[in-house]
């Protein structure tokens, strides 16, 4: 067998042997040691700790004190108690009572072990425990039967809570885990529920009343029997002052102090926002958030006595969301009037609910057109019935003013305006902008987006108008909301020239306006701020948006169940609260209002047109322009005809006799005016007829076809006779236009007059031609049912 190797242990030798040799006992002691804590060790690695219980969810304010919080997932009120909050006080009395020696022990305290284990055993029953702090926080982390053998389990993870956590954190997890009676937990949770205060902000009293409880929570539950608590305490505090373990003066006013125990509110403030960060942070324990708590409280208190007024028109709700400028941080969030409302759905979230904007996305077409160089402040828009490839939008009245400069359609919310320099931007191009404002809705229905977005034909959120306002602030840089202090982000994303963004602010600030409040007429309480309201189809929305230099303020107002009312306008009923928010949250404000940019400059316009003057303008007005990106077009508001000496007739270059005529100026009017004007009867200079006997062939642009649209389908009710509309517009020197179906003669009408025909089902070829030549062509196709 010499092949086989030889498998002896090898002697000990060296310094091992001569000291195994000298002091065998000591060596014994030492490898009984070493193997006892390989084993600990290993059995450390395969049984660890349990987790931490699942806390209660606390949302702070800004500065930390509670705002709202909510039921662990087992049903407790366990508010986590951090470090910062465990008061030397709180920490004093608590080893004093429960564990003298806890900073010295290692979770085990063998003279308390012997002491107690000499007493069961002389008793034949457990009648101690040597328990220490560690192993208490143990028995609440694992609850056990009182056994021998549960005894040694609780031995093995108090020794494991030392080795993973330091003396305060065992002391923290303890004070989360202590039992205050039915489901509450932890002396965060007792001390808010008994005194509304966080632990660190306990007096002596309160801290050992706290205390005390855990021991007994059933016989010393504060509400029911305060004089049992009251009793308890004062033994305590007696013992303490027997072992100085504060000064007799502190004692001494702590046991005068009267027990004022009740049970308190649970923070329930800004609900809609705890519960949208609670779902944002699932397992964080606490969440602070950007709250300013008398903002808060400020703008919750106004937002109900607002609804509560506005409850008779049948309006049950409001949101509102209030912003710092500078930060980007949410100081205000008001989902609802009443989050406990049940019959209002007032747990419903208005902040983050999609609705019709109404008229609040105006003041970005105009800006994003001014970026582009499309329009100044003076630039003179049409207010006339118009057709956009068969969109017809009416005014919020449902009347018409003819002309108006930008700064006058936007401070008036005009609509027909707004459209004009919506469909110049193209749709396109503003859902996209729009889009990069942060509406997201928007975004994701881009494609399907037409010049009704400009109007409120698509859908936004009070948490997307506020930071997008925002930035008419801040010179026209967007930045998101921040909703909890964790949020560091600075980013911003530039969305107009600093000189566009003044300009719309200033525009916003007038308050000659027909959205300005009956209430408010006196403007004694108006406050300095730019806005713009908006009220959705139905009149089931009202909007009212404002900003300064410090604030952002959204205000909605409507129901939740999406009823429309006929007294609901952004005006009269969003912007009351409006104000009030801004009077309230910054009346004191010495704020100035925004400087002047340098990229903004001043030039003279023509009034007819809002264009840089040509030969024939007079009376030039300043407008505000954006150098090198505004429009340098001259104004041709007037252009020269020539008529024979009774302007009964005018002439062009073919037909001109030379002799006998005058040259004259007349308004250079777009047709769309022109027919606004007769249909009206109001009267306007009109150009002569032309020369009857001229033979030219005009070439120019023929009548524009406003109905019907080109490779339309039309769906009639055959049985309803439905008829179509032909409506179309020519120069002025047009008085009459012919209409042929299919190249047949229909008819004949003015421009700007509509005539209608009743088609079968088919496909039809609609020529118009004025009395000049010049003609224009559409087809469409008719399906009865």
């Amino acid at each position: 067998m010499a092949f086989l190797p030889d498998l002896r242990v090898p002697a000990i030798s060296g310094p091992l042997k001569s000291l195994s040799t000298r002091f065998p006992l000591l060596s014994r002691f030492f490898l009984t040691g070493v193997g006892f804590f390989c084993l600990f060790i290993l059995a450390d690695f395969s049984f660890p700790l349990p987790s931490e219980p699942d806390y209660s969810v606390l949302v702070t304010d800004s500065t930390g004190l509670p705002l709202y919080s909510f039921l662990s997932r087992d049903e407790k009120w366990r508010v986590k108690t951090e470090l910062s909050e465990i008061s030397d006080q709180l920490k004093k009395s608590l080893i004093f009572k429960e564990d003298k020696f806890f900073y010295w022990h290692p979770g085990i305290n063998p003279v308390s072990i012997v002491k107690a284990a000499w007493q069961n055993v002389t008793q034949d029953r457990i009648v101690a425990g040597a328990s220490t702090i560690t192993l208490q926080t143990v028995r609440l982390l694992e609850p056990r039967r009182r056994t021998y053998s549960a005894k040694l389990i609780e031995f093995f993870r108090a020794l494991q809570l030392e080795l993973h956590y330091s003396k305060d954190e065992i002391l923290q997890l303890y004070l989360n885990l202590v039992p205050y009676g039915g489901n509450i937990e932890g002396v965060k949770s007792a001390s808010l529920l008994c005194f509304g205060r966080s632990p660190e902000k306990l007096s002596l009293s309160q801290v050992v009343s706290l205390t005390v409880i855990p021991n007994r929570p059933g016989e010393l539950n504060p509400v029911k029997y305060p004089e049992r608590v009251r009793a308890e305490r004062d033994l305590w505090l007696n013992r303490m002052k027997q072992e100085s373990v504060f000064q007799s003066e502190e004692i001494e006013s702590a046991l005068r102090e009267p027990l004022d125990i009740k049970r308190q509110p649970l923070p329930s403030v800004a609900p809609h926002l705890s519960a949208r960060l609670k779902a944002q942070f699932p397992d964080s324990a606490v969440i602070r958030s950007t709250i300013h708590r008398e903002s808060q409280l400020i703008t919750e208190s106004l937002v109900k006595n607002h609804v509560r007024r506005m409850s008779s028109f049948g309006i049950s709700q409001a949101a509102v969301l209030v912003m710092d400028n500078r930060t980007a941080r949410v100081i205000a969030y008001a989902g609802s009037a009443d989050f406990q409302d049940i019959g209002s759905m007032g747990q419903v979230d208005g902040v983050k609910a999609v609705r019709s904007p109404g008229s609040t996305l105006k003041p970005f077409a105009y800006g994003l057109a001014m970026d582009k160089g499309i329009v100044t402040p003076k630039t003179v828009l049409l207010d006339v019935p118009l057709s956009f490839s068969g969109y017809m939008p009416e005014n919020f009245n449902e009347e018409f003013t003819g002309q108006v400069t930008v700064e006058e359609a936007l401070a008036r919310s005009l609509n027909l305006p707004v459209v004009s320099v919506t469909a110049l931007i193209t749709p396109g191009i503003f859902t996209s902008f729009l889009a990069d404002a942060g509406f997201r809705q928007i975004g994701i229905d881009r494609p399907k987006l037409g010049l009704s977005v400009v109007l409120g034909g698509c859908g936004v959120r009070l948490e997307e108008l506020v930071p997008a306002y925002s930035a008419f602030s801040r010179g026209g840089r967007f930045r998101p909301l921040k909703f909890h202090s964790g949020d560091t982000s600075g980013f911003t994303v530039p969305l107009l020239t600093e000189g566009t963004a003044w300009t719309i602010g200033k525009i916003l600030t007038s308050l000659t306006r027909p959205d300005f409040p009956d209430f408010f007429q006196s403007g004694i309480h108006v406050p300095k701020i730019a806005w713009k309201t908006g009220t959705s189809y139905g009149r089931r929305d009202g909007w009212s948006i404002g900003f300064n230099s410090r604030l952002t303020i959204g205000v909605w107002t409507g129901n939740f169940s999406g009823e429309g009312v006929p007294e609901l306008t952004g005006a009269e009923i969003a912007t009351p609260l409006l104000f009030d928010l801004f009077n309230a949250l910054d009346y004191s404000s010495t704020e100035v209002w925004f400087p002047r940019p340098v990229s903004l400059d001043f030039r003279l316009v023509c009034p007819q047109s809002g264009l840089p003057p040509g030969e024939n303008c007079e009376n030039p007005v300043m407008d505000d322009f954006l150098p090198a990106v505004s429009s340098n077009r001259k104004c041709t508001h007037l252009k020269k005809v020539k008529t024979d000496l009774r302007e009964t007739k005018s002439y062009c270059t073919r037909c001109d006799p030379g002799l006998g005529t005058v040259s004259h100026l007349y308004p250079n009017l777009p047709p769309e005016l022109i027919a606004f004007y007769e249909e009206q009867g109001l009267s306007y200079q009109k150009i002569p007829p032309h020369n009857p006997a001229c033979t030219r062939i005009f070439t120019e642009t023929g009548p524009g076809i406003s109905s019907p649209v080109d490779h339309a389908a039309y769906f009639l009710d055959k049985k309803e006779k439905s008829r179509i509309q032909l409506l179309a517009y020519a120069e002025s020197d047009v008085s009459t236009l012919y209409w042929y179906i299919n190249n047949r003669l229909l008819t004949e009408s003015a421009p700007g007059k509509p005539v209608w025909f009743s088609p079968d089902p088919g496909g039809y070829r609609i020529l118009v031609t004025d009395d000049k030549g010049r003609s224009s062509s559409c087809f469409i196709t008719v399906t009865s049912y």
